[in-house]
């Protein structure tokens, strides 16, 4: 017997049938090809069999111009159809879907494409200027949606002459395989540049399939309104498909349109992050809070709002702690009473709260959260091309979260604060390290560091504190816009610190924490008092 056949003996390693994407949407077309399995702001409605066809051809598209099985693509798209499409049908290739957020730029932007070693690259027109002014690595062909804004000497092609130029998606060189590479999700670094995460069709279906979020199920219809280029927008619409369930796709999330879209669409199940429980409890009560076929919502973190949200909605509230790289492992059930609780280990994983040693801390006591899962392939693959984070992540054959929680009797937990020197802010993870590689690239900056503090609507806003190279000053007003033409908007700090000197340590290394520790002070700069703002660019239409 071979290895290849040995290892699908296991129980726990699903059948392609079950979790490639292929193989899915060839099944549910045929077992179900009427079911409803997306749902759009416009009013669209698409089939599986639809969808099926659509993916069909797109994949034919892409493997005329260029797209093979085991290619890396690189999709830097706004949410919309085309996005979804381009997603499936690169899977339905056995390529491997490498999103980009729509909001790289610079640095970051070549970074991610360097890594990526994609050769192909999806994109919307109306992004592709920016490419003018960063290295792209191995881009030859770019397949743009929209008007080409790009100066670039690429291999343009039209997305509408693609699908045009489609035929009938080419037969497989071997079986799509559940361990095979499904996507790279880029996710901030903490001592270095963003890391490509790994992951299988394993991963992706184990992060919220049917065993981990054993409370949605294939009646469900899931509301997308988080970009494809995250875990939270890409993950959920893939296990959607795994269930045979169906999505309602919404561009981005807006207060005033949220409940008229959720009711029209028939949603059941919906996220709700940082702020958003917030904005829609702001609004006035009505009459109609309760008229809607929603029956749970995730809220990520869980609020003392969970009651009011639940009392006021009528809907139950689930929470948990999940991450790029691992697979939901920290559950709650519905309307958790205990405050501030991520919820209890789930089923199939193995949780251990240890000190800087990998020893197991006390209970009560807190401890980075370290863990494995018993379905192999069911976290990440590692960093691409990035073997000494990996392995540092994954000593000891325990994958390290860089997170610090605490346990309780009851085998609650409960997120203490980030190991890391990474940021969150509007549902973005920010690396300090990007964030300082751009604030000293300003001529008069000498030496930056970047570091969270509270943001009054939750999660972190960013601030930094700098020293001037000597004789110059900073102007705030110059260094904030200088930043804006080069950083992602999430990216860019609301606070500046204008010091002499950064504390350090006698090794000359920043220390944070002293100035994390010291906040806002009445000498920071905020921008929000200066009226500049950096906005997400959204699609025009």
């Amino acid at each position: 017997m071979s290895v290849e056949q040995a290892v699908t003996t296991d129980p726990r390693v699903l059948p392609r049938e079950r979790c490639v994407t292929r193989y899915l949407l060839d099944d549910f077309a045929k077992t179900q090809p009427e079911k409803e399995f997306a749902v759009f702001e416009d009013g669209e409605v698409w089939s599986y069999e639809a969808v099926r066809r659509k993916v069909r051809t797109l994949a034919a598209g892409f493997d005329v111009h260029g797209v093979k099985q085991g290619d890396h693509v690189a999709v830097w798209m706004f949410d919309s159809k085309e996005a979804i499409l381009t997603f499936f049908a690169i899977n339905y290739l056995g390529a491997v879907f490498v999103p980009l957020n729509t909001a790289y730029k610079g640095q970051v932007l070549s970074h991610v494409l360097d890594v990526s070693d994609a050769t192909v690259m999806v994109a919307h027109g109306q992004l592709l200027e920016r490419l003018d002014a960063v290295e792209t690595a191995q881009i030859a062909k770019v397949i743009h949606l929209g008007d080409n804004t790009a100066a670039t000497d690429y291999e343009f092609v039209d997305f509408s002459a693609v699908i045009s130029d489609a035929s009938e998606p080419p037969d497989l060189l071997k079986p799509i395989e559940p361990w095979d590479t499904q996507s790279i999700i880029f996710t901030s670094g903490t001592t270095g540049p963003s890391k490509g995460v790994l992951s299988s069709y394993l991963h992706i279906f184990t992060n919220a399939g049917p065993e981990t979020w054993h409370f949605v199920t294939g009646e469900d219809r899931f509301l997308i309104n988080m970009p494809i280029f995250h875990i939270g927008g890409m993950g959920v619409i893939f296990v959607m498909l795994c269930r045979g369930g169906s999505i309602a796709v919404m561009d981005g999330f807006d207060t005033e349109k949220f409940w008229p879209f959720v009711r029209e669409s028939r949603t059941s199940a919906f996220f709700l992050l940082g702020v958003m429980t917030t904005f829609l409890l702001k609004q006035e009560p009505s009459e109609h809070d309760k008229d809607h076929s929603v029956r749970l919502a995730f809220m990520v973190p869980l609020t003392e709002t969970c009651t009011e949200f639940y009392e006021r909605f009528g809907i139950d509230v689930y929470t948990i702690f999940n991450m790029t790289e691992i697979s939901s492992p920290i559950v709650s059930g519905p309307n958790p009473t205990k405050r501030g609780t991520c919820g209890k280990k789930r089923d199939g994983v193995d949780v251990r709260l240890v000190d800087g040693n990998d020893c197991e801390v006390a209970l009560g006591e807190i401890g980075e959260m370290i863990l494995r899962t018993d379905r192999p392939w069911g976290m990440n693959s590692g960093y691409y091309k990035n073997p000494v984070a990996t392995a540092e992540a994954w000593r000891n054959g325990w994958f390290h979260t860089g997170d610090c929680f605490r346990q309780d009797e009851e085998g609650y937990f409960y997120f203490v604060d980030r190991m890391k020197d990474a940021m969150r802010r509007r549902g973005e993870n920010i690396s300090s390290f990007e964030v300082e590689a751009e604030v000293v690239a300003y001529p008069d900056v000498r030496e930056a560091a970047a570091y969270a503090v509270p943001s009054d609507l939750g999660e972190d806003d960013v601030m930094i504190s700098v020293a001037a190279v000597a004789g110059k000053d900073i102007d705030q007003t110059s260094l904030i816009n200088f930043l804006g033409d080069r950083m992602p908007y999430f990216m860019v700090p609301r606070y500046i610190r204008v010091l002499e000197e950064l504390p350090k340590t006698p090794s000359s290394k920043v220390m944070k924490h002293i100035l994390r520790s010291q906040g806002v002070t009445p000498d920071t700069w905020d921008r929000d008092q200066h009226n500049i703002s950096f906005k997400r660019e959204k699609k025009v239409s």
